[in-house]
């Protein structure tokens, strides 16, 4: 769970970074902002950008997230083999 949680909050970290980039060289460049097209340009930039940035916390997400799914099938087959041994 603490995978999760640290890689939804440096996910939202990263979109309200970009989210201050875009306002802020858009209202420096253009005196006012479309708040609709910055957050488009933020959510997209923030994408591409935690497919490099983040990758360690995506990766340890995806190691605990295996791990359970180890544990959640181990434990069905030893529950099928007692059952099977009834």
């Amino acid at each position: 769970m603490k995978e999760f949680v640290v890689y939804t909050a440096l996910r939202i970290a990263l979109f309200l970074g970009s989210l201050a980039l875009v306002l802020g060289i858009w209202w420096v460049v253009a005196g006012e902002v479309p708040v609709l097209w910055a957050v488009i340009i933020a959510f997209l930039l923030s994408g591409l950008g935690s497919l490099w940035l983040l990758n360690g916390p995506r990766e340890a997400f995806a190691m605990r997230v295996q791990e359970r799914a180890e544990k959640a099938s181990q434990a069905f087959e030893e529950m099928k083999a007692k059952e099977d041994a009834d």
